[in-house]
Formats: structure tokens, sequence, C-alpha cells
């Protein structure tokens, strides 16, 4: 069963030349989800990474793609390097590194792209929002980051997927954290923005990972985060899997 179906299920679709937003507290594995997410599609992918190294990504791709831990695949890079190359091989994967993100670094990285591949990427990948120069506090930078997202999704007609924090201090994620924040909990309001936003969390306890949808455009949402899909998340693996239970 595909991993996603239970989230597709609810309703979600995500769709080209549109902005999808996921949010999440502090370490609810939203870098892997949107990893694994992205190389499940596997379609041509532009992956805008301040939150991770080039070690890092490559690591974890190689553990999806293996089976095998991320501590595992770091051993093994030394002794073993052409299995991993070779399990990377099949991903269309180009990676940007380095914080903050700048929209200069986005037009010389679109430019070396399309020099290389003739086409746009069918998806752009930025991790995270407040990872762009100035808008680690600023409203108004967040904001022009929302827009400037926008119009590169309908320039191009590629999916952007922008990574941004839900509140850690709020009643509900100190009374309630094993569940997606709702809507009112997002940073900034920001998840009003986007065509689609997804709210995500990760119990430590039995690693189920809970996925709801706060807004869809064309579709069902629930801005209280309380209608979630759950997937099964193997963190040491940036691995999520289907499970037969869906919360109502």
């Amino acid at each position: 069963m595909d991993a996603f179906s239970a989230i597709y299920a609810k309703g979600v679709r995500p769709r080209f030349g549109e902005v999808i937003m996921v949010v999440g507290r502090s370490g609810t594995q939203k870098s892997g989800f949107a990893l694994f997410w992205t190389a499940q599609m596997n379609l041509r992918t532009l992956y805008f990474s301040a939150d991770m190294s080039a070690f890092t990504a490559s690591s974890r791709l190689a553990s999806m793609k293996t089976n095998q831990t991320t501590e595992q695949v770091e051993q093994g890079f030394a002794t073993n390097r052409d299995l991993y190359t070779e399990a990377l091989s099949d991903l269309n994967f180009t990676f940007s590194f380095g914080a903050p993100i700048t929209w200069q670094q986005v037009d010389e990285e679109l430019e070396a792209y399309v020099e290389l591949h003739n086409s746009y990427p069918e998806v752009i990948v930025f991790d995270n929002l407040m990872d762009f120069e100035g808008a680690e506090s600023d409203y108004t930078e967040q904001m022009a980051v929302m827009s400037n997202a926008t119009e590169l999704a309908r320039a191009t007609g590629a999916t952007v997927i922008l990574m941004h924090h839900a509140s850690d201090k709020s009643w509900d994620a100190k009374a309630d954290p094993w569940n997606p924040p709702s809507r009112d909990q997002v940073k900034g309001g920001l998840s009003e923005k986007p065509e689609l936003s997804l709210s995500v969390a990760l119990d430590p306890n039995t690693l189920e990972y809970k996925v709801a949808c706060l807004k869809q455009r064309m579709g069902p949402s629930d801005a209280t985060g309380r209608n979630f899909a759950v997937l099964r998340c193997e963190p040491d693996k940036t691995r999520f899997h289907a499970i037969n239970r869906m919360a109502a």
C-alpha cells in the first residue's frame, strides 16, 4: 500500500503550479517527510536545504532507498560507497545547500537547472521558510517569501513545497504535543496563504505520524487539525509506511 494513501484518502490533492506548506513543531520530521514524499513522487526536483548538509541529505536518501539506518549508511559510505551511489542513481534530485536561502541563489540555481535539463523542475522544495534571508523573525519578509513562492509556482508550473514552524509555546503544544498543530498555531498565520497547508506531528512513543490538512483551496480541510491521517514513521531510516487505522 502506498505510504501516503491515508493522506490522499482524506481528499488531499497536491497540484502542479501551486504552493504547499508543511508545518510542524520542532523535532517532528518535517524535513524527513518532505524528503520521503518527494522521493516517492520521483519527479524532477530542485531541493533548497538550509537545514541539512549535503552529507546528511545523501545519507537520509540512501537510508530510505536501502532500508538501512542512517548510522549504518554513514559507516558504510567509507567502505561501500558504490552501493549507495547506485541506490541513489534513479532519483531525480538536484540539491542546493547553504543558509540563508536568497532569491538570487534561487534564480541562479533555476537558470543552471534549465540550462542542464532544458526544462523547469516539476517540484521545488524550500527547507525552510524562516531560513530565507531576513525571514527568521520579520513578518514582512516572511510574507514576501510567500508571495515570491506563489509567483515562482505560477511562472514555472512547479509544485512549490515550503517547510514552516508551528509554535512550541502554545497551550496545545504543551498539553497535546503529539497531535498536528491547528491553523492558529502556525507562526505568522502563514498557513492561510498557500493553496494547500499540511500540519504534521510525530508521537515519539508509538512512532505514529499524523498529517492533517489545515487548508485546501479545492478540497476538504479542517483548520483544527483534528481530522488527520496516520502513518508509521521510521526516523532512523527516513521512511514512512501506511497503517490500517485512520483517525476519524
